[in-house]
């Protein structure tokens, strides 16, 4: 009897240990599951530099880059940075110092123009540069970044423009108009001829009585992949001089779900959550 109690007893023992043994396991399990799923990070550099040629000219130097600590696909990186060339480390280091090349580049490439163009200059100048990421949005694995470029150097006023982008965080890609529509171009276009005047929802009318239709430089407004979207809408932005005069300013043209809503794709559709 003595014997048979101490092997019961030896038995609950060992079912109680590997119990915690299972438990502990699956603790260590869950633990992963949660670092597979950890916070999307998002970090920035900047640069804000300056220098004096001389008497009659001044640089400026101005950049931020996003950095993204999350994002170790490769392929995706190079088309977040597809505009800067020659990074070949995206971390936060590597990125300061593309920077600081960047910096050191462009103030080397105005000092060794020839000098002839040193006597058009007839009063004091400051030109610059400048290079800006913006996070617009990073919903349903959906990453949106807008890119800005300006510079100025010489003339009546400056230039900018800017592109945007939308990055497919689940398949690791830059998302396309074909990944969310299915619409012919001459529709899609036809439809933001008839939107061309509408102003998004927080954006400012700078023109005032002026409308965006008055000022086009083109016969139809082409439907490009310069594009970004947010629950109810899907907008297309548009540089100063790609479809209008410079006093137009940058265009931004919305074409709503609704209008799309029989050419959206199945896939988009679930990921956006559009019924």
């Amino acid at each position: 009897m003595k014997n048979i109690l101490s092997v019961l007893t030896i038995s609950a023992l060992l079912a109680v240990t590997s119990c915690k043994k299972t438990d502990s396991q699956n603790s260590v399990a869950n633990t992963s599951d949660v670092k597979k799923t950890e916070e999307f990070v998002v970090d920035s550099v900047s640069l804000n530099d300056s220098v004096k040629v001389n008497n009659l000219l001044s640089l400026k130097y101005e950049s931020k880059m996003l950095v993204f600590p999350s994002i170790k696909d490769k392929a995706l990186l190079d088309s977040i940075y597809f505009d800067q060339k020659g990074i070949t480390d995206y971390s936060k280091k590597g990125l300061q110092s593309f920077l600081d090349k960047d910096k050191s580049e462009y103030f080397s490439s105005v000092k060794e123009k020839d000098n002839d163009w040193m006597k058009d200059l007839q009063h004091p100048q400051n030109w610059d540069t400048g290079y800006f990421m913006k996070m617009k949005s990073n919903t349903n694995d959906f990453l949106q970044i807008e890119y800005t470029y300006s510079s100025y150097e010489g003339g009546a006023h400056g230039n900018y423009g800017f592109s945007e982008r939308v990055f497919d965080l689940k398949n690791n890609k830059k998302l396309t108009l074909k990944d969310i529509t299915t619409m012919p171009k001459a529709r899609l276009e036809a439809l933001l001829m008839k939107n061309i005047n509408n102003i998004p929802s927080g954006t400012t009318d700078s023109q005032g009585a002026v409308k965006n239709s008055d000022m086009l430089l083109l016969e139809t407004v082409p439907a490009n992949e310069n594009f970004y979207f947010d629950d109810k809408n899907l907008y297309f932005h548009y540089s100063p001089y790609e479809i209008a005069a410079f006093a137009a300013g940058d265009i931004v043209i919305p074409v709503s779900w609704e209008e799309l809503r029989e050419t959206l794709t199945p896939q988009f559709k679930e990921r956006m959550k559009i019924n």
